[in-house]
Parts: C-alpha cells; structure tokens; sequence
C-alpha cells in the first residue's frame, strides 16, 4: 500500500467504530469512514474535545455539529518532491468533505518527480480536479496545467489553492465543463498532454443528464483519454474511490490502453494514512500509475 509519511499539518489520529479523528493543522475533525469497521476503545482525549463533528444520517447524507471550528483555515504541504510549500484553503461543506484529500500527497510526490527530472516543458491534464490539491503539486513542479471540473465552485477554490500557494502567475487553465466533453473537443483540436491525471467520480450526471456509472464508464474514458497524449508522454494517473475496482483492474485498463503504444509500465496499489495510535495504515482508495 502506498501512504505518505510527510504530512505535517494533517494526521488521522485514531480510528473506531465507523469514524476517524483527523487533526487538520491545529483543529480536531471527526468524520464517518466505511472503512472502519473495527470497534476499538477510543482512549485518545481528542474524541471528547473535536471541533467538528460529521453525523451520519440513517435516511442517507448528514450534517456537521461545531464546536469552535473557523469557516475557513488553512494547512500546508512540503516533502522532498515538492519543496515549494503548497497551501490549501479548508472549509467543511456537504458530504462531510472538506476540500482535500491528503492521502493522494503520495502521488503528488511520484509525478512531481517525473515532472522536475524531465529536463523539459511539460503538459499537464487534470480531469475531475476538484480543488486542485494535483493542480497545485503539477504547477509547484514547473508543469503547464488544464484544470477541468464540472463545478464552477470547485474550479473558484482550486484557484483559491493555487493563488495561496504563490502559484498565482502559473501557466495554469482553470475550465468549467464536463470532463468528456472537453476531451472530445480537444481530440479534435489536436491537442496533445504529456502527463493525465484523473479521478472520476463513482457516479455522477452530466449537463445533459447523461449518467456517469464509473464501472461501465472509466474504460472508455481511458481509452479516450489515451488519445490525447503526446509522443512522449511521462505518465497517466487514474484514482478510483470504488471498493469494487482494485487495484489490478486498473493495471489491465491502463496496460491495455497505453503500453501497446508507449511501452514503459504500469503500477497499481491501494492508497492509505498513517493512523498514529495504532500503527497501522487505513484504505483510502486505489491508484494505477503508468510511466514511461
């Protein structure tokens, strides 16, 4: 399983039945995890003294109950690959979410690097982007970004992210529209990337309604999106958040797609966070990582 240990700002703390205790910079979140299915004792004091607190509702969604949590805060991100600082702007909205995912640093760091040691200009797809914590990381390398997201309110706070991480002036394209629209056009327009990244969504609606099913809808796309590399590309990263693809499923998809043409090799895993009272590290999904 790949996890990052360079996290500073973020922690999962402990974990118990079916909730984690994250610290988020200086404040305590508790928030539902289908992962955590284990009932172990929780000793830790910061159970008692959470700032926030996401409730599951037995009708399906939730609601956040607060205890002296700030709307909006700050934490930060730095490892080898990625020197320049990184800074994300937190906010808890629907859904429990609370605009980041820190387990996905670790593939932050691995393209990074491809990035910086490609002694070239590199072109960066980002699809599904959601608040550009990749966006940040691709730009922080010296990439050139396209940042696509159905909703305009998460491309407005990936812009947020980047701007409060000095990524300001960077060659980056923030794009309001739907993901496979926008890779048709560009298809057509021959535009090419060297590096994709994406993380589809288990279901979802376009504009027109058209419904997303990640199941039935990530292998065409892949293969759609395997059009748009360049004759060198350096490397294509799909997440998938969806217990029922594992992690050898997306090393067929992108084996089957993008070796035949391009060679080099693909790597798939699960992704996790450190949990500190216990050692162990918790599920957050999988990734498969083609490079050249």
């Amino acid at each position: 399983m790949w996890s990052n240990t360079y996290w500073k700002d973020y922690e999962v703390i402990d974990t118990s039945a079916g909730e984690k205790l994250e610290r988020w910079g200086k404040y305590l979140l508790v928030r539902p995890d289908p992962q955590v299915i284990w009932d172990t004792p929780k000793k830790h004091a910061g159970w008692k003294r959470m700032n926030g607190h996401y409730h599951r509702s037995r009708s399906g969604g939730g609601s956040w109950e607060f205890f002296d949590l700030p709307k909006q805060w700050q934490i930060h991100y730095q490892s080898p690959s990625i020197p320049n600082r990184l800074t994300f702007n937190l906010k808890p909205f629907s859904f429990k979410h609370t605009g980041l995912f820190p387990e996905q640093a670790v593939n932050w760091d691995w393209f990074s690097r491809l990035i910086r040691e490609a002694g070239r200009p590199v072109k960066v797809l980002n699809l599904f982007a959601y608040t550009g914590g990749a966006t940040c990381a691709a730009a922080a390398a010296g990439a050139s970004v396209t940042h696509v997201d159905a909703s305009k309110g998460m491309v407005n706070w990936a812009s947020e992210n980047a701007r409060s991480s000095g990524l300001g002036q960077a060659p980056i394209r923030w794009l309001v529209d739907d993901c496979t629209k926008f890779v048709e056009r560009e298809i057509r327009r021959g535009n090419t990337y060297d590096g994709i990244i994406m993380d589809p969504p288990s279901y979802g609606r376009g504009p027109k309604g058209e419904i997303w099913k990640i199941e039935d809808s990530i292998y065409p796309f892949i293969r759609l999106c395997a059009r748009l590399l360049s004759k060198d590309p350096l490397f294509f990263l799909v997440n998938s958040y969806t217990t029922g693809l594992q992690p050898a499923v997306l090393t067929y998809m992108l084996s089957a797609q993008l070796a035949p043409r391009f060679g080099g090799h693909v790597v798939s895993d699960e992704i996790g966070l450190p949990v500190t009272e216990s050692g162990l590290i918790l599920p957050c999904g999988a990734s498969g990582r083609w490079e050249r």
